[in-house]
């Protein structure tokens, strides 16, 4: 990677989402967008998997949308969040199902699924943990569909409360390069910027509150953030706020190596003539 980050304190991402699992959907608006957005993209590949991971699922917003393009399939949802989850659960029904786990150790054998989708999950873990672990779920010639989002990610509120309150998020070609390294094979990768208005900072704040999207670096100051800090940001932010979104796609290569290290070595039969 070109810049080492600083990494997310998850005992404390975790627990703001589990606070903003029932206001979560009505903040979220971002990920519900950036979802909708993924799956017309998903309308240009040409796939009937019979098994689906929504990594990262929250309350499973997108494992419904899922289910209902590929209603023959079974959808699994993961969160870290065990209230999200069940939040999620109130709505359960026939082929979907929820684990709770972490996206850096998926607890799923080898090849469990056809295809794997990451809705704006990436950036709240390791990841090129959670890529390596999304490769070893996923089987040969399987898909991976994520969405994350990018450096330039609220750059205004960044400049207002300062570096180390808002979190540093991957670079798009990074990313690539993990999925390489992790066996996908020929990855895509790109990225838009989407641009939301907000009547004020409090506005924006609360936003990403509510959906449990506050500072949750390992490096964060750990005191109190007093008035004179939000009066600040206040003062200093324009209402505007940057999202970076970084899209990617890849399939599954087929294995190379065996479990001991030997190179795998195919031979075809030779053409009748």
């Amino acid at each position: 990677m070109s810049k080492v980050f600083p990494a997310v304190d998850a005992r404390t991402a975790r627990r703001r989402f589990e606070r903003a699992a029932r206001s979560y959907a009505g903040a979220a608006r971002l990920e519900e967008e950036i979802g909708a957005r993924m799956l017309e993209r998903l309308g240009y590949l040409k796939i009937a998997p019979r098994r689906i991971l929504d990594a990262g699922s929250g309350p499973g917003r997108d494992s419904a949308a899922l289910l209902s393009k590929f209603p023959k399939a079974l959808v699994v949802g993961l969160d870290f969040s065990a209230a999200m989850l069940a939040v999620g659960r109130r709505r359960l029904f026939e082929k979907r199902r929820f684990v709770c786990g972490d996206l850096g150790r998926l607890p799923f054998a080898a090849g469990a699924f056809d295809f794997a989708w990451s809705n704006m999950a990436l950036h709240w873990a390791n990841p090129e943990a959670a890529i390596g672990e999304l490769a070893r779920v996923v089987a040969p010639e399987g898909l991976v569909m994520f969405s994350t989002l990018g450096p330039d990610t609220l750059k205004e509120l960044r400049a207002a409360a300062g570096e180390a309150r808002v979190h540093a998020f991957v670079d798009m070609h990074d990313l690539g390069d993990m999925l390489v390294h992790a066996g996908f094979a020929a990855p895509v990768m790109d990225m838009e910027v989407v641009t939301f208005t907000y009547r004020d900072a409090g506005t924006l704040l609360d936003d990403l509150r509510k959906s449990g999207q506050t500072n949750a670096r390992a490096d964060r100051p750990r005191g109190l953030a007093g008035k004179q800090l939000l009066t600040g940001i206040k003062s200093k932010f324009e209402k505007s706020a940057t999202f970076e979104v970084v899209y990617g796609h890849a399939w599954k290569g087929a294995p190379r190596k065996l479990a001991d290290g030997r190179d795998i070595v195919q031979f075809r039969a030779p053409q009748a003539r």
